[in-house]
């Protein structure tokens, strides 16, 4: 498996891998976030123009998850990651977001921020494991409350939600 920036041809299959990997949700009782629309293609090319999507590639240079970045008040967020469920539990969701913090860390950000599911393993408790603390409401930039009110707008606040930051040194 190997990371490199995506490529705009493969965008349709980012597309694919994230309603692939969204499926699990719905054995969680959440199917309103497993058959949600993945981001299109016009909202993922912003982050390849800017050089912040990624995407872990087979043996013959297939895109098998990938990730994505943008900034929100002056810090690197981790917009989405999601890997194809046939390569799930294999390391890469954490390459994929080491990448992340990597090109944090490279082009200067202070810290990586994320929104995720409180309670759902591959989500809060795994981004924990990964060195994530949770915001308190207070602590979230305005920036943070703008995605979360969004979120909040597509639904999806009828499972806890948080705001979480690694800080960078």
């Amino acid at each position: 498996m190997t990371i490199r920036l995506a490529r705009s041809s493969e965008l349709s299959t980012i597309g694919e891998i994230e309603r692939a990997a969204g499926v699990l949700f719905a054995e969680i009782d959440m199917a309103p976030v497993a058959f949600d629309e993945p981001m299109t293609i016009e909202e993922l090319e912003p982050f390849l123009a800017n050089g912040r999507l990624w995407v872990a590639v087979d043996a013959d240079d297939q895109p098998i998850g990938y990730a994505c970045a943008a900034e929100v008040d002056g810090v690197t967020h981790l917009e989405q990651v999601s890997v194809h469920p046939a390569y799930g539990r294999s390391g890469i969701g954490t390459a994929l977001i080491n990448t992340v913090i990597d090109n944090a860390r490279t082009s200067g950000s202070s810290a990586v921020t994320l929104t995720t599911f409180v309670d759902v393993p591959w989500n809060g408790p795994y981004y924990r494991r990964l060195g994530f603390e949770f915001l308190t409401t207070s602590s979230e930039t305005p920036g943070l409350r703008a995605i979360r009110a969004a979120e909040a707008d597509h639904g999806l606040d009828r499972w806890p939600r948080a705001c979480m930051r690694l800080d960078l040194d």
